[in-house]
């Protein structure tokens, strides 16, 4: 955060305070917010500020309506205040370390071998030379090619779903750059839109996969390129499905106003289009639906719930459905109504509806099914069923231990997190046996690195 949006320090005595120490501990930011007004003179509004929350949001916690549970959000809210990581579970935060303390990372020296071995990639051409040589051989991309291109893309969400986008990542920019490569040439017009919207999906593919490892700022930057290049062909459709991932984006940071905002020029690009189907409106309604969640707003978001279910009760067999929307199938539907109603705190309602989508989810699909059964065990511990909860987690971490997924790590470190009051309970106990048994060690993979 810039020194000058910052107002004042946390005294010292304060931070040292015992009652401090334990809702820091806790993460209780209802005693946290309330200390920190009366002990510092730091008002809700200041605290907003410097912790990019809305004075609302403060709040609603302050009263002790709302709970702060995202990691996003308590980092924020560390930096924001200048509470020490330790307190708050989180790792040392970079201001924390004096600057002549902080070490610039180096590349390492190069390292003479005089043992004779292959070495195979000394003979590849560089990239440089790579790009010469596409240009000098041209290319004329027909119907097939652009069919080649999207039989890509669909393996590469497939792939997405199974393993997570890290390692996907490389091949999909570099086939990004390569299509708007080909943009460059004037070509017929049905090859020249079926290239645009072509890297209009790689570059969402690509921002897909920064929002998976919370890499928001990369992520909203490809959004935007996603978004452009399907302006320039009025695909006013796939306009509505970036935005509608800007909009998920935005709940994950916590900023509901945003993700409502988001969704609604959504619905307004689908509004615009001709043929819009009731899937894709089913699919922009459940969007509307957690972002009015997020904000708390049960009316609202019960209506958006109804519209989503309305919408998909029209879907028909034959219907030209987007490739792109085809992943909302009535397993998700229902999943997606639970984890709506798990936001604003219903869990009774949630908890059966997560638990039947789960039955009915595609096994090949391992991140959705690490999110789904994570969100399930919270909404077992919301209505005290621990036992349950933990073993759910437990069922949980074969999928997420699968895929590379900084989201999934997120969604266990927050159960994690949930479980703190029962750390001694022999169901919490297990659950903590079988997260260290089944990840490596920390520095080998991220979600081991619970406590950070």
């Amino acid at each position: 955060m810039p020194e000058s949006r910052r107002t004042k320090e946390l005294p010292p005595n304060l931070l040292t305070d015992p009652q401090m120490i334990d809702a820091c501990r806790v993460r209780d930011f209802t005693r946290v917010f309330r200390l920190v007004r009366t002990r510092a003179g730091i008002y809700p509004s200041m605290i907003a500020r410097q912790c990019e929350l809305t004075p609302s949001r403060v709040g609603e916690v302050i009263a002790g309506r709302r709970q702060l549970l995202h990691m996003d959000v308590i980092e924020r809210i560390a930096d924001g205040l200048r509470i020490p990581g330790h307190m708050l579970g989180l790792a040392r935060r970079a201001w924390e370390a004096p600057p002549a303390l902080i070490v610039a990372q180096r590349e390492p020296p190069e390292v003479v071998s005089d043992t004779a071995g292959p070495k195979p990639l000394s003979a590849l051409p560089g990239v440089e030379v790579d790009s010469i040589l596409a240009l000098a051989a041209g290319t004329n991309p027909s119907p097939s090619t652009l069919h080649a291109l999207r039989s890509s893309i669909e393996d590469y969400w497939r792939r997405d779903d199974e393993h997570g986008g890290e390692t996907l990542r490389p091949a999909v920019v570099g086939q990004l750059r390569y299509v708007e490569g080909l943009l460059k040439d004037q070509r017929p017009t049905p090859i020249q839109n079926g290239l645009y919207g072509i890297a209009a999906e790689l570059a969402r593919l690509t921002g897909w996969t920064y929002f998976d490892a919370r890499q928001y700022h990369q992520a909203r930057a490809y959004f935007s390129e996603a978004l452009q290049l399907a302006r320039e062909i009025d695909d006013h459709p796939f306009m509505a499905n970036v935005l509608a991932c800007m909009s998920l984006q935005a709940t994950y940071q916590d900023k509901p106003a945003d993700a409502l905002a988001f969704v609604s020029a959504a619905q307004d690009q689908a509004r615009a289009a001709r043929g819009t189907t009731p899937r894709v409106r089913a699919m922009l309604a459940m969007r509307e639906a957690f972002a009015h969640a997020t904000l708390g707003d049960q009316k609202a978001t019960h209506t958006a719930i109804s519209e989503a279910h309305s919408q998909f009760e029209r879907i028909h067999e034959g219907d030209p459905d987007p490739a792109w929307v085809t992943y909302f199938d009535e397993p998700k539907l229902i999943v997606d109504t639970g984890i709506a109603h798990g936001r604003l705190g219903e869990a009774a309602i949630a908890e059966p509806l997560i638990a039947d989508a789960l039955k009915r989810e595609d096994p090949a699909n391992q991140r959705g099914r690490a999110f789904h059964a994570f969100w399930l065990a919270r909404t077992q511990l919301q209505r005290g069923k621990l036992d349950q909860a933990c073993l759910t987690a437990i069922e949980a971490l074969v999928p997420a231990a699968a895929v590379t997924s900084e989201r999934v790590t997120g969604h266990l470190r927050e159960f994690y997190e949930q479980l703190a009051p029962y750390r001694e309970v022999p169901a919490a106990v297990a659950f903590e046996a079988r997260l260290r048994a089944m990840l490596p060690p920390p520095g080998q993979r991220t979600p081991s690195s619970i406590r950070t």
